[in-house]
């Protein structure tokens, strides 16, 4: 790998790492200057690699560089909390503070990362921003690209949501076993909503941001790897990402546009992943308490079976009236109206559409549109140029449009 690509490569793999095992050492209020430090190091590289050459071990290197400059933060603003005090016998901070960089205590700092920055006191826009920078490794750019907001606004956000933490005084630690279940519900949904920002992206230049939806899965399987977060909802989250990451290939076309399910290529399937999920899905079934993500998870299971089958429509249109029930969410009551329209008849379905009213969204009209063009091409036409109104990214437009097109 060239070094141009490699310093960004990097940086997305490793900062997370430095910055999780540095906030475990310096403690959660000095948050940014752990970011600072391995920001730093980073620059060091960028700084020193084109001149000596990229080192044998280059993350070996960035490690090294990250401890010489975490010892001179702490020897500057004598840092020496009881936390790190007490665990030094004599006065050389060189001999005795240790940045433990081995693998499992960076998975351990970043699972007590992630349950740090999903505290309920933060809000959920700040937590997965939160989580893209801290533990993800994402530049403030990236975190604004994903949020269709501005840099300023995203800096504003991340500081708001560090004080937070100072004030509140959240500590970098594993929930005991009596607060595990109550902490990890903001967790998931952190990571349901990361999955989501990459899988239903809104940016003009991406109909998909594989980054984040694989950092969600990624920071999923964290969860499971460790015993005591290895639950049934944990399983079946992770199964409803691994049932939508495999059709990732299938989704969108060679010029980046969206490609609809039904006109999706089966055999670009990631059948790996397919079967992944259905392991998870499987684990899921233990325990007897049913969450959304079960749900969820089974329905994006019947989406990996190409079949057109009436079956297969009512078992997902019976998932869907579940969901309704455990949580109800005016999208998922939109997709149900798909599903009934498969399952049953379009009349019915568009009847149940009309009903929810939900007039500021372009996947409404869109849908309205697709019903109609089976029975009444200019009242699809409408739906479609309302939905188009509404539409954000050059890409949905085009979509609606040649949809339009194929009615005349």
């Amino acid at each position: 790998m060239q070094q141009k690509e490699l310093i960004p490569h990097l940086f997305r793999t490793e900062f997370s790492k430095i910055v999780a095992v540095l906030c475990k050492l310096l403690g959660l209020e000095n948050i940014q200057a752990a970011e600072d430090i391995a920001s730093d190091s980073f620059l060091s590289a960028f700084e020193t690699w084109p001149y000596k050459g990229i080192p044998e071990n280059p993350t070996a290197w960035l490690y090294v560089v990250a401890k010489n400059k975490a010892l001179n933060h702490i020897r500057r603003n004598k840092l020496f909390s009881q936390k790190i005090a007490g665990h030094l016998k004599n006065d050389s901070v060189e001999e005795e503070i240790e940045i433990d960089l081995s693998e499992k205590n960076i998975k351990d700092g970043q699972l007590q990362m992630l349950f740090a920055v999903c505290h309920p006191t933060i809000p959920p826009e700040a937590q997965i921003g939160l989580a893209l920078r801290i533990l993800c490794g994402f530049g403030i750019d990236e975190i604004a690209n994903a949020f269709l907001t501005n840099k300023e606004t995203i800096n504003k956000r991340l500081f708001r949501a560090k004080e937070k933490l100072r004030t509140e005084n959240v500590r970098i630690e594993h929930p005991s076993s009596n607060e595990i279940l109550s902490r990890l519900e903001p967790v998931l949904s952190t990571l349901y909503l990361l999955f989501n920002e990459g899988y239903y992206s809104e940016t003009n230049d991406a109909v998909l941001r594989e980054d984040l939806c694989n950092e969600a899965m990624r920071l999923n399987y964290l969860l499971i790897e460790n015993e005591s977060t290895d639950l049934p909802q944990v399983n079946a989250l992770y199964a409803l990402m691994c049932f939508h990451a495999s059709r990732f290939a299938a989704r969108k076309n060679s010029n980046g546009e969206i490609v609809l399910y039904d006109e999706q290529d089966e055999s670009l399937w990631n059948k790996e992943l397919i079967t992944k999920g259905a392991l998870h899905l499987s684990k899921s079934s233990q325990g007897n308490k049913l969450s959304k993500y079960h749900l969820e998870a089974s329905i994006a299971y019947w989406h990996t079976i190409k079949t057109d089958s009436k079956e297969k429509w009512e078992n997902i249109l019976q998932l869907y009236n579940h969901l309704l029930q455990l949580e109800y969410s005016p999208i998922a009551a939109l997709n149900r109206t798909y599903a009934l329209a498969k399952a049953r008849n379009i009349k019915e379905a568009i009847t149940e559409a009309v009903k929810l009213q939900l007039n500021n969204n372009h996947y409404y009209f869109t849908l309205l549109g697709e019903l109609y063009k089976e029975i009444d091409n200019e009242k699809a036409k409408d739906n479609f140029l309302k939905a188009h109104s509404l539409a954000v990214t050059a890409t949905d437009k085009h979509l609606i449009e040649q949809k339009i097109d194929a009615l005349q």
